[in-house]
């Protein structure tokens, strides 16, 4: 089976959204409803280009290796349920909406092409997701999203991906998507309101140049208050000109 990651699903101009590769690779693999998958992006996912994909296991588990020819792209592997404990209580649709109008992005973007939080993005295009800061909310971030009616999985995970490096830090420092693991209980209804949640979990490493961030995203029902997903990712400190795929252009 191939795996192909349309323009329409960059992140930065020339590689795909991390978020929406990541639930892809996640959607080949069959999760269900209580199981969580785990994405490791090895390089920036060339864009436009049938990448190979082989299905084996890591650890006992179901696993997918995906890869542009020599070069490794990412690797997937289906794991246990995520547990719902640190997430912030969701705010309302409205304070979300009002959180986005301090969105940091909107003063400076790193990829305004990107498909989940991209300023250079028409509506209807991208999810022109507008994470902000919220008030009194102990660094959590939230982002108000209403579904269009192409929302998939895979729409669900770039929707959980980018609030995390904005709650992270990535206006001051430019990262990508190491990892992330994601669980999705259930998409979101199609038009109505909803709202992403996201929260900085600490950091690693020694370098500038180098250091990980770790956050958390959650995204909620604005009806009822359901927890619909939930995922964890480490961010990677870059050079934003240097993101390219390794396997050059297509």
């Amino acid at each position: 089976m191939g795996f192909v990651v349309p323009s329409r699903f960059c992140g930065p101009p020339e590689s795909g959204n991390g978020g929406w590769v990541s639930g892809h690779a996640a959607a080949l693999l069959e999760p269900g409803p209580d199981k969580s998958v785990t994405v490791r992006l090895r390089t920036p996912p060339p864009l436009d280009r049938d990448l190979q994909v082989v299905h084996g296991e890591n650890g006992g588990r179901r696993s997918l290796e995906v890869a542009d020819g020599e070069h490794p792209v990412a690797q997937a592997t289906v794991g246990a349920a995520l547990a719902p404990t640190g997430i912030p209580a969701p705010v309302s649709f409205a304070a979300a909406t009002t959180a986005g109008e301090g969105y940091e992005g909107l003063a400076a973007h790193p990829f305004p092409t990107c498909f989940s939080c991209g300023t250079g993005r028409e509506r209807g295009d991208g999810l022109r997701l507008q994470p902000g800061r919220v008030a009194g909310g102990d660094g959590a971030y939230a982002a108000a999203w209403l579904p269009a009616a192409d929302v998939t999985l895979e729409t669900v995970w770039a929707a959980l991906d980018c609030p995390g490096g904005w709650a992270s830090g990535i206006a001051g420092r430019p990262m990508v998507l190491g990892t992330m693991t994601a669980q999705v209980a259930s998409l979101p209804a199609v038009g109505e309101e909803h709202v992403v949640m996201a929260w900085p979990r600490g950091g690693e490493g020694r370098k500038a140049d180098t250091r990980k961030f770790v956050s958390g995203t959650a995204l909620f029902s604005s009806a009822d208050g359901r927890l619909l997903a939930q995922a964890e990712a480490t961010w990677i400190a870059i050079n934003p000109s240097a993101v390219r795929p390794a396997g050059g252009s297509a």
